[in-house]
């Protein structure tokens, strides 16, 4: 029997691990660019197909993703102490799913060692959104596909 080393995300906690193994779980999904509505009462999030100006659609990825935090100030840069909540998050959230003591899902691309594993899954939202500066009302453009 051969043994092999765990993964990384299984053997170090969110909060130990270094930068690059951080930015590798992020699966490329873009559902946490979803511009969201929160019902302040019950924490409901309701998710639009709408997303930040700077996301590239084609790729799901931030276009300014070291700056993201100065040009769009409402931007989330992510850390160990916001998972101690993370009922925001998508529920496919690799971040999301380790601080909640689950494994990672089989098409995430860690797993696969593909990056197209998610889109070729159904969690990608490549074709599915519009940017912020071409929607109108956010509540005309709310989705459940999510």
């Amino acid at each position: 029997m051969v043994l092999t080393e765990s993964p990384f995300w299984i053997t170090t906690p969110l909060e130990a691990m270094s930068r690059e193994m951080w930015e590798s779980l992020c699966d490329g999904c873009g559902k946490c660019c979803l511009q969201k509505l929160e019902d302040e009462e019950t924490r409901e999030i309701f998710n639009t197909n709408i997303v930040c100006d700077l996301l590239d659609l084609e790729n799901c990825r931030c276009t300014h993703y070291a700056q993201r935090s100065k040009l769009v100030p409402n931007c989330v840069t992510l850390t160990p102490e916001d998972l101690n909540d993370p009922y925001w998050l998508p529920q496919t959230c690799a971040y999301r799913l380790l601080a909640e003591g689950k494994q990672l899902p089989d098409w995430h691309p860690l797993i696969t060692g593909d990056p197209e594993s998610v889109e070729h899954a159904g969690h990608s939202i490549r074709g599915k959104v519009i940017k912020e500066s071409a929607a109108d009302d956010w509540e005309h453009h709310l989705v459940d596909w999510i």
